[in-house]
């Protein structure tokens, strides 16, 4: 048990699943992500590992060390928080894929070779696709195929890279890459899940399509796995700070342009994984646990968001945009409270997490003197507050009443999630040295100085004037919104009319011609006493040929040995 990854877990339920009763299901959903929080805790320690060799590699699908714990705590936590919040929903496919994901991004995260990373990580993209394609929405099969294209290509590149370490003498060791051909295909592959632009539309295309409780799933684990990755692979590439900081301000320019809340929300993931992805590329010590300490509390406060957003859209029968929204704050107090600790946590609000780990990254910079950096990562957090902490809320909950909407009631177990959510986004806040305990280095950063309130406060507070005097600007509009998800969308249709349909014509008529020379072979070794008779005198259809071939058949088995035999007959006679 000591050393068992603990994925096997999350593997195991996802299986068990499909097979047991509804309240079973729930319960397994629920018990096999708190399991693995008691298996970190109580059985694995830094330095557990377990290794073996098969076909000539050596494989390592668990390495237990500091930088991977977190990730697996936290991750843990999330599908505990997402699987209560879901504990309502019926479809025993969609808790056996929130499972697999689950289970597969913590495959990931303790992989100590290359080979099970590209295994679990392909699973991931599979798992986490079913997720939006049970969405329910109009554009969920559409957004779904999409997603898993992208995913698909992204895990494609990875492998090639792998394939190309390994080929040039490179261990199957998952350590930090150097700048050979490999690891710029590994990286770029990275960064399709990592959203960073322009390789990002898939997650604010595929994420508003999914189901309620699978979006939540969805923000906690792809590009968290992303930002894992790239951390052990490839601390202190600079080009991850220049694309880092393009993310964080893009997510936000992004977020106001958008009416359907969960896309907002989902632009905003775009630019929080920008700090973290800056961070990577700092590489320092401080930079590095910026970096993970923000992940940990994202995953968690994105995960409040969404499960308040979600809760919006059940309670008010689908409606799921700003335009579309309003004035029911009244009627849902709990979730806007719940809300309003993710969005105070997000925008790095004194007490709440977002100020003990996002403001790391920028204290990393400003340690380096990367004075640009420090002023766009500070201009990126006013917009998440304007946009998240602000707009989002105002006109989903708040504003102009309407008549027209009539809002029911939002499960317990929503609730419940939310409220195990927001503890955490408070408790760090208040006291973050557990989590600053857990970090890869050791920590000497302190949040709570007189200069970072003072200054922090200063920046929410002009920001809630700016909102304030531009309010009647910032409200949603029922538009579309042109991303670089544009080029593939356009691209789909003249590919499916001038590449798929002339590739399909020859497959789909060979595979007529093969199914008719296996009925007829078939037949004709069931019914050899009259079967050539009466082909002959057949008028050469095939269907008038089976009519006439009715005799009781002599056995399945005997036709599928006369076909396979004649088949490598025919073989053997052309090859030799």
């Amino acid at each position: 048990m000591d050393n068992t990854p603990p994925v096997v877990i999350m593997l195991i339920a996802a299986a068990l699943v499909v097979f047991l009763p509804s309240t079973l299901r729930r319960a397994v959903a629920v018990i096999a992500p708190a399991l693995v929080l008691a298996h970190l805790t109580f059985f694995l320690e830094v330095g557990d590992s377990w290794s073996f060799t098969w076909l000539t590699l050596d494989l390592e699908p668990l390495r237990v060390d500091r930088l991977s714990l977190p990730f697996g705590y936290v991750f843990g936590i999330a599908g505990t928080l997402g699987a209560i919040y879901a504990w309502h929903h019926e479809s025993k496919l969609q808790q056996a894929a929130s499972l697999a994901y689950a289970g597969s991004s913590i495959g990931v995260v303790f992989a100590g070779d290359l080979v099970t990373l590209v295994l679990f990580w392909e699973l991931m993209a599979i798992s986490s696709a079913y997720l939006v394609w049970g969405g329910g929405w109009p554009n969920s099969q559409s957004a779904g195929a999409r997603y898993l294209f992208v995913h698909i290509v992204g895990g494609s590149i990875v492998l090639a890279g792998v394939l190309w370490h390994l080929g040039a003498g490179g261990s199957t060791d998952f350590t930090l890459f150097d700048g050979t051909v490999a690891g710029w295909l590994i990286l770029a592959g990275f960064a399709i899940n990592a959203a960073i632009p322009p390789l990002h539309a898939w997650l604010a295309d595929a994420y508003p399509e999914a189901s309620i409780t699978g979006s939540v799933f969805l923000s906690a684990f792809t590009t968290k796995t992303a930002v894992y990755v790239l951390a052990r692979g490839f601390a202190g590439w600079e080009i991850l700070l220049v694309l880092g900081v393009i993310m964080a301000l893009y997510g936000v320019v992004f977020a106001v342009l958008e009416n359907d809340i969960r896309r907002l929300l989902a632009y905003h993931i775009v630019s929080q994984v920008g700090y973290m992805v800056a961070g990577v590329g700092m590489g320092t010590e401080v930079a590095i646990n910026g970096a993970v300490a923000h992940a940990f509390a994202h995953v968690i406060y994105k995960g409040l968001l969404f499960m308040g957003a979600g809760a919006a859209i059940h309670a008010t029968g689908g409606r799921r945009t700003l335009t579309a929204l309003g004035g029911i704050a009244g009627r849902m107090r709990s979730v806007v409270t719940l809300y309003m600790i993710g969005a105070l946590a997000i925008s790095a609000f004194p007490l709440f997490s977002g100020f003990t780990t996002k403001s790391m990254v920028i204290f990393a910079a400003e340690e380096q003197h990367i004075e640009w950096a420090v002023a766009l990562l500070y201009i990126a957090s006013v917009g998440t507050f304007l946009h998240t902490g602000l707009k989002l809320p105002y006109f989903t909950w708040f504003g102009p009443r309407r008549e027209d909407i009539r809002v029911g009631p939002v499960p317990k177990n929503m609730i419940i999630a939310m409220i195990g959510g927001a503890a955490l986004c408070v408790g760090i806040g208040v006291y973050p040295q557990p989590l600053y305990d857990m970090l890869p280095f050791a920590n000497n950063y302190q949040a709570y100085t007189a200069d970072h309130v003072v200054t922090t406060l200063q920046l929410l507070a002009f920001t809630a004037i700016a909102f304030w005097l531009l309010l009647n600007k910032l409200s949603g509009e029922a538009t579309v919104t042109i991303d670089t998800d544009w080029f593939y969308r356009k691209a789909g249709k003249p590919v499916r009319l001038f590449v798929q349909q002339p590739l399909e014509w020859p497959f789909t008529q060979a595979a007529r011609l093969a199914r008719w020379i296996v009925e007829i072979a078939g037949r004709l070794s069931l019914t050899p006493e009259s079967g050539w008779s009466r082909l002959l005198s057949a008028a050469g259809d095939p269907k008038t040929i089976i009519d006439h071939l009715g005799r009781p058949p002599l056995g399945a088995a005997i036709s599928a040995i006369f076909v396979t035999f004649a088949a490598v007959a025919l073989l053997a006679a052309a090859f030799d």
